[in-house]
């Protein structure tokens, strides 16, 4: 059982860190894209392309599971209205006016949100283990950030998109913490359950993208637009969202939101491999604290 078990646990963080690199790549999509693709069209049909993959697994046991699905009723809609419509919403929002490597190191406020949503929420305070942890990796995203000058980060400045990405925090702090509060309701295959959310999310998003069509803000049916909502629909929806609901359910709340630390890394790691830019020393010194910290936040503490 103790085998099974520890299976289950390295196979919930192998998740979280692949739901971690699609989400980056997720953000570098918004920003390649924000010009091309109106905001509530990306997500309409980001969220439309993983209902229609979805519904042919899930439309049968989704009806078995009815009146669990009816049980968990307004809690579901609720839930689904803040991870599904409205953070893709903010996220695609914020890419307008910000750069993709902002999104995803702001996302990293996410975990200080969380641990403190835990705590009052869900009366699940992390130890002071998981505090130092997380301590140790934010000095290592300031390391990012100030790209290993200190000067850096005296010129750091803000701009609206900064600001709607940290609404987005909050939002998917939300999302995350009602998802574990309301596990109870919430006891139905991870299949179903992503089903569920979607459904309930996509109709939520169809009215504001009507509006959107009626401002006469439409995109173009090219290779390159398809293919970017095809992505965001099948690894930054489908996948991601999956891996992440069943970290949350493995691991808890306070340790699987410590994997968004390595957001700017993969993005790093991204642009690298995808644009060409090259990986700088404090890359590596970045990278390595955040994974330090992680490493001693959620380390099993010695008796």
């Amino acid at each position: 059982m103790q085998q099974h078990d520890s299976r289950a646990v390295g196979l919930a963080w192998l998740g979280l860190l692949v739901a971690s690199l699609f989400w980056a790549g997720n953000a570098l999509v918004a920003r390649a894209f924000h010009d091309a693709i109106p905001p509530f069209s990306l997500a309409f049909w980001r969220w439309t392309l993983a209902l229609a993959i979805l519904l042919p697994f899930v439309a049968r046991p989704m009806w078995e599971h009815r009146a669990a699905l009816r049980h968990a009723g307004w809690r579901l809609v609720l839930v689904a209205a803040l991870g599904i419509s409205t953070y893709s919403v903010l996220l695609y929002f914020a890419a307008r006016t910000t750069v993709a490597i902002n999104l995803t190191l702001l996302n990293t406020c996410l975990p200080l949100a969380t641990f403190i949503g835990a705590g009052l929420l869900l009366n699940e305070w992390p130890p002071r283990r998981a505090w130092l942890g997380m301590l140790v990796a934010t000095f290592g995203l300031l390391v990012l950030i100030a790209q290993g000058r200190l000067a850096q980060l005296a010129a750091l400045s803000f701009n609206p998109g900064d600001l709607i990405m940290l609404l987005a925090v909050v939002d998917w702090a939300l999302y995350t913490l009602l998802l574990r509060r309301w596990a109870p309701y919430f006891q139905l295959p991870p299949l179903v359950l992503l089903g569920a959310l979607v459904s309930c999310g996509v109709p939520i998003l169809l009215p504001f993208y009507l509006m959107e069509l009626a401002s006469g803000q439409r995109f173009e049916l090219s290779v390159d637009n398809l293919a970017a909502i095809g992505y965001t629909g099948v690894a930054a929806s489908l996948l991601a969202y999956l891996l992440w609901n069943q970290g949350i359910r493995v691991l808890g709340v306070a340790k699987a939101v410590l994997t968004n630390y390595l957001m700017p890394v993969f993005t790093a790691l991204l642009a690298y491999f995808l644009l060409g830019e090259g990986l700088q020393a404090y890359h590596w010194a970045g990278g390595a604290l955040i994974f330090s910290g992680l490493i001693l936040a959620t380390r099993p503490s010695f008796r």
